[in-house]
């Protein structure tokens, strides 16, 4: 597995591998992560790669994602509290 693409952010840390025959789009967020596998045969190259992730309509799809594992985890976590 390599690394292709870094891109640091004010709150989600993007890393792109490649591994496999597959691109792995890895977000992260304070305790959170999400993870996308792609193709290599569905891009063109990391240039594709780099467009899709920085995508504004992707983000804000990504980051409400993240908000509902916040809220998914904190209220599982309330549920279960003794």
């Amino acid at each position: 597995m390599r690394i292709v693409l870094e891109i640091p952010g004010d709150h989600v840390k993007t890393t792109v591998f490649s591994w496999n025959q597959k691109y792995l789009i890895k977000l992260e967020m304070a305790m959170y992560e999400q993870t996308y596998k792609v193709s290599e045969f569905d891009v063109a190259g990391d240039e594709d790669i780099r467009k899709l992730v920085e995508d504004e309509t992707f983000k804000a799809e990504y980051m409400e994602r993240f908000r509902q594992m916040h809220v998914g985890l904190h209220e599982a976590m309330q549920r279960t509290e003794n």
